[in-house]
């Protein structure tokens, strides 16, 4: 029912009409971004973390990758994914389809500066074959977020 929750969320904003569904998957970024026929760094890349106990879910350009160094340096942790069934328990959407939007009460959303080079991002709406266009200023409202941040490192700047 994560689908269904996202639905919820995004109605009290009219948004929840233009959530897009697909018949196959697009639970990665490759296959979102071949789906709504955008670059995969456009495609909101949703990762959950463990903080000290917290739920954190950190939403980055879908090319981009956790910089641990910025991680530690913003969070005071190493950084810890959730994995498997914990995803699902902690943030109510399947690995694939975890987004920034119908999330239980206390998860703390996190936007990545990496999307700020964006006028529009495709994230996920709780399933793995969902997503819906939004600008940044939407993805901000949207999901709450609790402050942007950069934690992330670009495939060019790892070279």
């Amino acid at each position: 029912m994560s689908l269904e929750s996202v639905r919820e969320s995004l109605k009290k904003f009219g948004a929840d009409t233009r959530i897009l569904e697909f018949e196959s998957s697009s639970a990665t970024v490759d296959l979102a971004a071949e789906d709504l026929h955008c670059r995969p760094e456009e495609i909101c890349k949703t990762m959950a973390f463990d903080v000290d106990g917290r739920t954190v879910v950190i939403v980055m350009a879908g090319t981009a990758r956790i910089d641990n160094h910025k991680y530690k340096g913003f969070f005071h942790a190493k950084a810890k994914m959730l994995k498997g069934d914990e995803v699902v328990q902690r943030t109510s959407h399947p690995i694939g389809g975890v987004c920034p939007f119908g999330l239980p009460e206390g998860v703390e959303v996190y936007l990545d500066e990496s999307l700020k080079k964006f006028d529009k991002v495709y994230p996920a709406c709780g399933s793995i074959n969902s997503a819906i266009c939004v600008t940044i200023d939407e993805l901000q409202e949207y999901s709450g977020c609790y402050n942007w941040i950069d934690v992330t490192k670009m495939p060019e700047e790892e070279q």
